[in-house]
């Protein structure tokens, strides 16, 4: 029996680590200083299966955007860090567009219809998986947690996780020069980057 509640207890706090992990309190995001985290080229994992719908019903489907970086960003329309950084995060996609493929994941919305409202406000140019469980962020284990919202995901032209943003982007640059460092090692698999400090990337006007 005692066994038993100890497991039990094991089991309740590695459940409740995952929000103390994230830096959450109660307002259910991340409250995250936006550091850059890059991950060299060779010590990448599994390419990312991720799937869905979007906020309109259609099917998004990850693995059909490889060959190019794939930047996922996770955002809910309650979030207030979301709200304050999509003017930033609108015009970082419509700069990376030619480079990059912009996938977000509305996470915890209780319907489309609320998604889709701050799409239309911030004139949102990308589609998004809609998540309302937050299933979606599973298949970012080790580099999202369950409350790792507003947060980016760059992934490299293999679908693999090269870099991470946790918390509210610090500008629209930031993001920007992730995508072009990712982009310019031209699918060259297990080369060293050559990408510079996440210091450096984070410095924008």
């Amino acid at each position: 029996m005692r066994r038993v509640v100890v497991a039990v207890l094991g089991c309740l706090l590695l459940l409740s680590g995952c929000s103390s992990l994230n830096g959450t309190g109660d307002k259910g995001f991340y409250s995250g200083d936006g550091e850059v985290h890059l991950i060299d080229p060779a010590d990448r994992g599994d390419p990312v299966d991720l799937s869905g719908t979007d906020l309109d019903g259609k099917p998004i489907d990850l693995a059909d955007h490889r060959g190019k970086p794939v930047v996922v960003v996770v955002w809910g329309s309650w979030c207030g860090p979301c709200r304050a950084e999509a003017p930033d995060v609108v015009a970082a996609a419509r700069q990376i567009g030619g480079t990059a493929q912009v996938v977000g994941i509305n996470l915890r919305d209780p319907s489309t219809s609320t998604g889709q409202a701050f799409v239309r406000r911030f004139d949102v140019p990308y589609p998004s998986i809609f998540s309302p469980d937050g299933k979606a962020m599973l298949a970012f284990q080790g580099t999202l947690g369950p409350n790792s919202i507003p947060s980016f995901v760059v992934l490299d032209d293999q679908g693999r996780v090269a870099a991470s943003i946790l918390g509210a982007l610090p500008g629209r640059q930031t993001l920007v020069d992730v995508v072009s460092d990712v982009a310019a090692e031209g699918g060259s698999g297990g080369a060293s980057s050559s990408s510079p400090t996440a210091g450096e990337q984070t410095t924008d006007g």
